[in-house]
């Protein structure tokens, strides 16, 4: 089959296609209502990249019902556009993500279509501004109903007018009620970005985290330091760099930075499909000794800082406490204070779920992984025992049986499933796997629900699938 030219020819071949796998196509839900207003089957908070392939997988299964929130403008959901800082993305070009292995749907068609197939051939690495506009092009031509600039709260058990439960969620629009909620919040979706206190202390305009927003223009001729060793942290000395700073100082704890990239070994389908089904003390091993190794940054990362003679790295060199002094912060460390103009956090997040306004009604009754496992001592991780221990279809798990149930019917897609899932929510090579395991936990829960109704539909099915002919039946 020749190429498509266009995205317009692309378009007409993923609505080709998706009409050509639709099966089974019969609806099986039926509008619900709460106080007399419409109740959605399944309400998504987060329009990236996550919530939105969980909203087309839902969408696949005939849940219709449903309505993606974000908080963000239109095209600024996510991290690509706002505090991603690398030129490119640092999975494979050429892995499936959102498209849940519909080839018309993949990156690379999409890519393909505007820039020709040779375009793509020589390309390296995804440009994050292109990924940007492929998720919003694929959201449009899948359909997904998505609503910026909504702010989503508090989340509390309701009822249906008939009785079935659902959830009642604060809006910066008004309630609105849901049979099941997903929330594919992003990396601080269970918590915050962590720096350390005595740098939170200082005053805001001598510091930032790099999920921040950063005027590094105004950094230019100034000395920036950095905490962390990770791509992210290597990402903002790089944009300090770029900007005219005088020099860029980088802090690893570590005496030996992390050069290995333990996620590239755990990309095998085994590994993404099957982890969260065996034995906690495997999940803990593999993840705790995974995570604990943190991520590592590319060679094309490290090549970017490299190009700058004002760079400097320093190795097991951790930050102990800062202070201001004559506008500048001072960093004490192990060999020494450092002052610089200006100190930038690489340091990722911590879990704390009574920071998150949607589970301000029920955090404390999350089960974490300290509830429910005690690894042996070598093993012990306090930062890991903090994430949240998930059932099977992602959804949370009580703490203390019996006090909230309802929250049952809450998904958690973000990095936080990471100890329970792998890293089912914190990357585009296990989407495929990871989208459908969430939405066949959502559609199992509203079937479950629905079994009296459709227990009722069955016995009323009365459509006959052939006309008997009367006279050709033997009267006897």
């Amino acid at each position: 089959m020749p190429h498509p030219r266009s995205l317009a020819e692309l378009e007409a071949d993923i609505a080709r296609d998706l009409e050509l796998t639709a099966h089974p196509r019969a609806p099986w839900l039926v509008p619900r209502q709460c106080g007399g207003k419409p109740v959605l089957d399944c309400l998504i908070v987060g329009g990236g990249q996550c919530g939105v392939a969980v909203a087309f997988a839902l969408k696949r299964d005939r849940v219709d019902n449903i309505l993606v929130l974000d908080r963000a403008p239109e095209g600024r959901e996510g991290p690509w556009v706002t505090y991603a800082r690398m030129h490119t993305l640092r999975s494979w070009k050429d892995q499936t993500g959102p498209d849940l292995r519909i080839p018309s749907l993949t990156y690379q068609a999409w890519h393909e279509a505007q820039f020709g197939a040779a375009h793509f051939a020589a390309l390296r690495w995804i440009p994050k501004e292109l990924w940007n506009d492929y998720l919003l092009w694929f959201r449009r031509v899948t359909g997904v109903p998505v609503r910026n600039g909504v702010t989503v709260g508090r989340i509390a058990p309701a009822r249906t007018d008939d009785g079935l439960p659902c959830l009642a969620v604060e809006t910066s629009e008004g309630p609105i009620h849901a049979r099941k909620v997903v929330l594919a919040t992003g990396q601080d979706g269970f918590g915050e970005w962590w720096m350390p206190g005595f740098v939170k202390a200082l005053p805001p305009h001598l510091r930032a985290h790099a999920a921040e927003a950063i005027d590094f223009a105004a950094l230019r001729g100034r000395v920036v330091a950095v905490l962390g060793a990770g791509a992210s942290a290597f990402d903002n000395a790089a944009v300090a760099l770029e900007a005219g700073a005088k020099e860029v100082h980088l802090f690893c704890r570590r005496a030996e930075p992390m050069v290995i990239q333990p996620y590239r070994w755990l990309t095998f389908a085994g590994f993404l499909r099957h982890l969260h089904e065996m034995p906690d003390a495997w999940r803990w091993r593999f993840m705790s000794y995974i995570l604990g190794l943190r991520e590592g940054f590319p060679q094309d990362t490290y090549n970017r800082v490299l190009a700058f003679p004002n760079f400097t790295m320093h190795v097991g060199r951790p930050w102990t406490d800062a202070r201001e002094e004559g506008g500048r912060v001072v960093l004490a460390t192990p060999r020494g204070d450092f002052v610089a103009d200006y100190a930038i956090c690489g340091t990722g997040v911590r879990m704390d779920p009574s920071l998150v306004p949607e589970l301000a009604g029920f955090w404390d009754n999350i089960a974490l992984w300290s509830d429910r496992y005690t690894p042996p001592p070598e093993e012990a991780n306090e930062r890991l025992a903090a994430f949240p221990y998930l059932a099977p279809d992602s959804s949370f798990v009580e703490r203390r049986l019996g006090e909230t149930p309802w929250i049952r019917d809450i998904h958690f897609f973000g990095i936080a499933t990471t100890m329970s899932f792998g890293p089912a929510g914190s990357s585009i090579n296990a989407m495929s796997i990871a989208v459908p395991r969430i939405a066949a936990g959502v559609t199992r829960g509203l079937f479950e629900a629905d079994l009296p109704r459709l227990w009722a539909d069955l016995r009323a099915y009365d459509i006959p699938q052939v006309a008997l002919d009367p006279a050709r039946i033997a009267a006897e």
